[in-house]
């Protein structure tokens, strides 16, 4: 069973960065693609924000976040990364992290897509100000 435990989330000012963390447990971390999602209040989907590979060599982003936010992962500590920065009111949610089902597929993850594998986790609010 994955566990996965998000963090970093805060209150900040429109054009100031927050990075958030999410470590995950339960299976080989380095051998999965993770993600990052978010959902804004009064609606029921996550929306994809950025993945990345197993082997940390392919990235992919939405649209919206491309160029303000980097997505890194750290196998040694089971941990993916969300460095957002430039923030936008537009960007307000609850953040969730995510790992993709399929044990290292090939290609990048802009062809093979994300399907999330395990149960959502309590995510983290990211809140900005204008």
């Amino acid at each position: 069973q994955v566990q996965l435990v998000e963090s970093g989330g805060g209150l900040v000012q429109a054009g100031e960065s927050l990075r958030l963390s999410c470590r995950a447990s339960g299976r080989t971390f380095s051998s999965y693609n993770m993600g990052w999602f978010r959902q804004t209040p009064g609606t029921e989907e996550r929306e994809f924000v950025a993945a990345i590979s197993w082997s940390g060599g392919s990235t992919y982003y939405e649209n919206s976040v491309k160029g303000r936010f980097t997505i890194s992962r750290d196998n040694a500590k089971n941990t993916v990364y969300l460095q957002m920065n430039s923030l936008r009111v537009e960007d307000t949610a609850v953040y969730y992290c995510n790992q993709d089902s399929r044990h290292e597929p090939p290609g990048a993850i802009a062809t093979l897509g994300f399907i999330p594998f395990a149960s959502w986790g309590q995510g983290t609010q990211v809140t900005v100000s204008s």
